[in-house]
């Protein structure tokens, strides 16, 4: 066991620092150390940079790796194993170490398809969390696509130009299309190295039949998500897209062609082309030699050599069935993106990606026009919600920015599972959310949206719910139990979809420095309407609210209250 404590901050989406929020003429001084981690499926990868936010952008000051093969799971039961999980925290511990050498400020680490598949891969995030302080965000396929693509970015110019990005990882390989603005195609498909490798080839050198097995496994996954592209492509009707390859599998290669063309790589690989001829001689050759013989070829290794045939045919259908000739290779991915990510976070990119910054609220308002969410309803719901969170944030609770955040997003959403029956649907909003693939949040902030959306009406969250049970953070769950009681409010206040409630107010009478009665003071958007229907409303969904915070809740209209003192202490 690691014995070891290495507890950087690690939370990077946070409010900028003074220096940069509050005073501007500091802002070129402070340049911040960060530290980026990649954990995959079959390395481990770490950047260091130094952010300048004055141009913005920023330089790579250390590269690390580590070979751990995270996804060698247990044939059985598909889990992480123990010597792999081993593996990975002693690379993660001497991370951190260099980290801490380069005084980072923050760490953003993020794990991706083996963790995210695996069933233990939330219990060893959690250990590792545990034995190093290190906390890892776990992202969803799409999520890692998006990041990616801003990691290509901080390396490429588009140029207005459509292209598409392939990344082969060890469990899955995104694909990506866009033009250097937003994405018009984010996909994770789940053909990786390791994975297939493991699958398929068991025999050395494999045989016809486990490569004609493989090559259709391939194609088959393939197929669909490249036929989007191309259909895209055909609609924006801009001519042949530019390919770009990203990571281990292509940057071998890539290193392998020059190694045959120029007699020795480049001592930078950035741009470096290499067509899809090439490449299936490369193929053909790799599959005649034994795993030893692949091994000993210049530039490949142990670790590469076991994997690289099954990368290889990957990359090779991914050019044929898109029917480009040739690809460049980009040195930055998704750790590169994990750092952009973090300085749009901050408000330190304000040009050609400052349409990210909103990622997270397009992302959600998109999947509220998927399922037919009636946007004027949800927004004055989340609206109440939000002023609701606002005026009770450090009376009833003491949730920030990233809480506020999950609210606004479930309360847009909590409605979408009309799309499937009017019957339940709180229910099948949870499903809705969880599997719809929001950008900009992780597994464990969606999994909160999904929750607080199931718990808008009908029962309160309970243990024995599977739903609830998901939430394997204690404080997520505190999350869902104090703010889903909010929501459930939010919705009466507009039950007759009229707007008949123009705002609120709350109102406390303390008992102590505990409030003992809330008075929601409510604002009717004509003086004459008397709001029976939301009142009675408010009447059936404040019982949650008065059990969750032990107080009493006391609806009123504003036109039916007298303008004189009351011993009611107005909230903050």
């Amino acid at each position: 066991m690691i014995s070891s404590r290495v507890n950087p901050s690690h939370h990077l989406a946070t409010s900028a620092p003074p220096e940069l929020s509050e005073r501007p003429e500091v802002q070129a001084e402070f340049t911040p150390v960060l530290a980026a981690i990649d954990v995959g499926t079959n390395s481990l990868h770490m950047v260091v940079v130094r952010v300048n936010p004055r141009i913005p952008s920023f330089s790579i000051i250390s590269r690390e790796k580590a070979t751990v093969r995270l996804g060698e799971y247990c044939n059985k039961t598909g889990a992480l194993t123990a010597a792999a999980m081993e593996r990975a925290l002693q690379a993660l511990d001497r991370f951190c170490r260099i980290a801490k050498s380069f005084q980072v400020q923050s760490i953003v680490a993020v794990a991706t398809s083996a963790v995210r598949e695996a069933p233990n891969g939330v219990e060893f995030l959690k250990w590792v969390e545990r034995e190093l302080g290190l906390r890892i965000e776990l992202i969803s396929g799409q999520e890692e696509a998006r990041r990616i693509y801003l990691g290509v970015l901080s390396a490429m110019e588009f140029h207005n130009r459509l292209h598409v990005v392939v990344d082969i990882g060890g469990g899955s390989t995104e694909l990506i299309l866009g033009d250097g603005q937003e994405p018009e195609f984010l996909r994770s498909v789940k053909v990786g190295a390791v994975r297939l490798t493991q699958a398929f080839l068991h025999r050395d050198p494999p045989t016809p039949a486990e490569l004609q097995a493989l090559r259709q496994h391939i194609r088959g996954m393939l197929e669909a998500p490249i036929e989007q592209i191309k259909r895209i492509l055909e609609l924006r009707q801009q001519g042949s897209p530019i390919l770009v390859g990203t990571s281990g599998t292509i940057e071998t290669l890539a290193q392998w062609d020059a190694r045959r063309r120029l007699g020795t790589p480049p001592s930078r690989m950035q741009g470096y082309e290499f067509t899809l001829e090439a490449l299936r001689g490369y193929s053909k050759e790799l599959r005649s030699l034994t795993l030893a013989e692949r091994q000993k070829l210049p530039g490949f290794g142990e670790k590469r050599g076991e994997i690289i045939l099954a990368g290889t045919m990957i990359l090779e259908e991914v050019m044929s069935l898109l029917g480009i000739e040739k690809i460049q290779f980009c040195e930055r991915a998704l750790r590169e993106g994990l750092i952009v990510d973090w300085m749009i976070s901050q408000g330190l990119i304000e040009d050609r990606l400052r349409y990210h910054s909103s990622v997270r609220r397009r992302s959600v308002l998109k999947l509220a026009e998927k399922y037919q969410v009636e946007l004027p309803y949800a927004e004055r719901v989340a609206e109440f919600a939000l002023s609701l969170f606002d005026q009770t944030r450090g009376l009833l609770h003491r949730w920030g920015s990233r809480e506020r955040a999950l609210l606004w997003a479930a309360a847009m959403l909590h409605n979408c599972g009309h799309f499937i029956s009017h019957a339940a649907h709180h229910k099948h909003s949870y499903y809705l959310i969880r599997y719809g693939e929001l950008l900009g949040f992780n597994e464990e902030e969606v999994e909160v949206i999904a929750n607080l959306a199931r718990y808008h009406r009908k029962s309160p969250p309970k243990k024995k719910h599977d739903h609830f049970q998901r939430l394997t953070d204690e404080r997520d769950r505190q999350v869902v139990m104090e703010l889903s009681p909010l929501l459930r409010i939010a919705c009466a206040l507009d039950r007759r979809r009229l707007q008949a409630i123009q705002s609120l107010r709350c109102r406390f009478q303390l008992l102590g420095e505990a409030p003992r009665q809330m008075e929601l003071i409510l604002e009717p958007k004509h003086p004459n309407d008397d709001c029976v229907l939301e009142l009675w409303s408010l009447k059936e969904k404040k019982e949650v609210f008065e059990q969750q915070f032990n107080l009493e809740v006391i609806p009123k209209l504003s036109t039916q209250i007298e303008q004189t003192l009351d011993p009611f202490e107005a909230a903050t």
